[in-house]
């Protein structure tokens, strides 16, 4: 029972990330998708913009979401390696951050390999780098929350 309790508290969380980061990844038209609702947006709340902006806008706004989600991803694997261990009393160990993020790397890397299947999209490896970026900022946030709150 406790081994099922762990898991739902700690591995659930990241394997459902996971899985909403690959069902959106197989969107064949996840541009279209996102471009319907960004750009009358962008339109609305700054109408100077002409249609030639809009689309660089839009797509900073695509990686940007696409680095935050990698942030949360690492943040979560992280979460589920550290879990409570009675036996360590140090929340925070590097060990877990390099695994957590060696873990979402491999998973950006695979994921731009599975786009790469999919008709209307395209797997590249700059988007495994700003994934990485996201990892890494999501682990960087996850230590500065522990020294604001004198955790570690």
């Amino acid at each position: 029972m406790l081994v099922l309790k762990t898991f739902a508290r700690y591995w659930l969380p990241l394997v459902t990330w996971m899985t909403m980061i690959f069902v959106v990844s197989a969107d064949q038209e996840s541009a279209q998708h996102s471009s319907r609702i960004l750009e009358p947006l962008l339109r609305w709340l700054f109408p100077k913009l002409t249609p030639e902006q809009v689309g660089p806008v839009v797509f900073a706004i695509r990686k940007l979401a696409h680095s935050t989600e990698y942030a949360v991803l690492a943040a979560l694997s992280w979460r589920a390696m550290r879990r409570p261990v009675r036996d360590d009393p140090r929340p925070w160990r590097w060990s877990h951050a390099f695994f957590a993020l060696l873990l979402t790397v491999g998973y950006a890397a695979s994921d731009e390999f599975h786009q790469s299947f999919v008709p209307t999209r395209t797997g590249t490896v700059w988007d495994v780098v700003i994934d990485s970026g996201g990892a890494m900022l999501g682990l960087a946030a996850v230590w500065l929350w522990g020294r604001v709150k004198r955790r570690w």
